[in-house]
């Protein structure tokens, strides 16, 4: 099935199995979706979890958010893995996450030795804004 939204205004496409797959509790597995992409350059392919999946079957992508670069070519797989405490079936024709086409920043990495001062949050990292 040829990824579409469930509703017009929907960001994410539905990715559909087109195999069927047993993930045991915390088991991962690529599953194929039988399509291929060619994105267009300035652009990347968010590969990201369907929300109910999560909620009812612990069901997520592993790698979350995937990312289809423009140049990648090959058929898109999805990284699975069941985080709950029950196996999930996968059939053919589940929709089992969203992509999402999304403009990037083709930015380059330069050397420096300082880097300029931030609005204080300087190096303060994980829990450093509070709660």
């Amino acid at each position: 099935m040829l990824p579409r939204r469930a509703h017009a205004g929907d960001a994410g496409l539905d990715l559909v199995a087109v195999e069927d797959a047993v993930l045991p509790p915390g088991g991962r597995a690529a599953v194929a979706t039988g399509w291929a992409v060619a994105i267009p350059e300035g652009m990347a392919g968010l590969v990201v979890p369907r929300s109910g999946n999560a909620l009812r079957q612990g069901l997520t992508v592993a790698n979350a958010p995937g990312l289809i670069d423009s140049g990648y070519r090959g058929e898109l797989k999805v990284i699975l893995v069941n985080l709950g405490d029950e196996h999930v079936s996968i059939s053919a024709g589940d929709r089992i996450a969203q992509l999402v086409i999304a403009p990037v920043s083709l930015g380059t990495a330069v050397e420096v030795q300082d880097l300029p001062d931030s609005d204080g949050r300087g190096e303060g990292g994980f829990g450093s804004t509070g709660r």
